[in-house]
């Protein structure tokens, strides 16, 4: 069964063509694919660009979506009883719930793909789409340095999966208490951002604020970074918080437009999950 659950649930060779497919689907092939195919999405109400492009997406491709809130998956009935009988109807299922072990639970018992739209500790579709797009303007991007701005969580944690699987140099820069255990890490940012190429950051909890006041990634600081280096904040980002207003509008910024490709990417992940279904 190809789940995708975790980053390292597929092999660099197997992220390739995703991107392949990707592309394909920006030719407007596998317009048809989903034809008479049920996806199931269960997701919070929060949620805004990841199931806006997952129901699109399916929409696209001939599918039909069935949309649940996640907390009906947190009710009495055990996870194996609702899959036994989603088995029955179902050709996929895509989960955004912050409980990744739920993921694994669901996985265990499900004859179709489990696809993870975001967990508390990673959000795999979230990175691949970056990559894909980083891909695009970056012939390199695998050999670019890569720096993460912000605390320990589910998107520096994904960093952290891709960076494992891809190979390429992912740094954090953070206050002492919020760094990833095994990355390299410095908590003087302005010594951080020397010699990088790309440039992430996740939004800030309130707890966090006061920590990070010093970690603004802004247009001043990224003039420190290698020449034609780019700023990739993750969604929803606050200005005057982890960014400054200035950056949005600046040369350095690829916000928007990296995220572009969240549909096609999606789409690429549930025709190959589809596709490998018994692999």
């Amino acid at each position: 069964m190809k789940n995708l659950i975790r980053l390292s649930d597929y092999s660099k060779n197997e992220i390739s063509k995703i991107f392949d497919l990707a592309d394909c689907i920006n030719k407007d092939e596998y317009k048809t694919y989903l034809k008479d195919k049920t996806v199931i999405l269960f997701f919070p109400e929060s949620s805004i660009r990841t199931r806006v492009t997952f129901e699109k997406g399916i929409h696209m491709l001939g599918g039909q979506s069935i949309l649940f809130p996640s907390n009906v998956l947190d009710k009495k009935e055990k996870t194996e009883d609702v899959i036994g009988y989603l088995n029955n109807w179902a050709d996929c299922i895509i989960v955004r719930h912050n409980n990744i072990a739920l993921m694994d639970e669901m996985a265990r018992h499900t004859k179709i793909p489990i696809i993870n739209a975001m967990s508390s500790i990673n959000h795999p579709c979230e990175i691949l789409t970056d990559l894909y797009s980083l891909s695009k303007i970056r012939k390199d991007y695998l050999h670019e340095n890569y720096l993460f701005v912000g605390a320990k969580g589910n998107i520096g944690l994904a960093w952290k999966e891709a960076s494992e699987l891809l190979g390429f140099s992912l740094e954090q820069s953070c206050p002492k208490g919020y760094e990833m255990e095994g990355i390299k890490f410095e908590y003087d940012i302005s010594k951080a951002i020397i010699n990088k190429d790309i440039v992430l950051t996740d939004p800030l909890k309130g707890e966090q604020l006061q920590d990070f006041k010093d970690y603004q990634v802004s247009k001043e600081l990224m003039t420190k970074a290698n020449e034609n280096a780019i700023f990739n904040p993750c969604p929803p980002f606050f200005r005057g918080e982890e960014i400054s207003e200035d950056i949005i509008d600046s040369e350095y910024f690829v916000g928007y437009e990296s995220k572009k490709s969240l549909l096609e990417v999606q789409q690429a992940i549930i025709i190959y999950s589809m596709i490998n279904m018994n692999k």
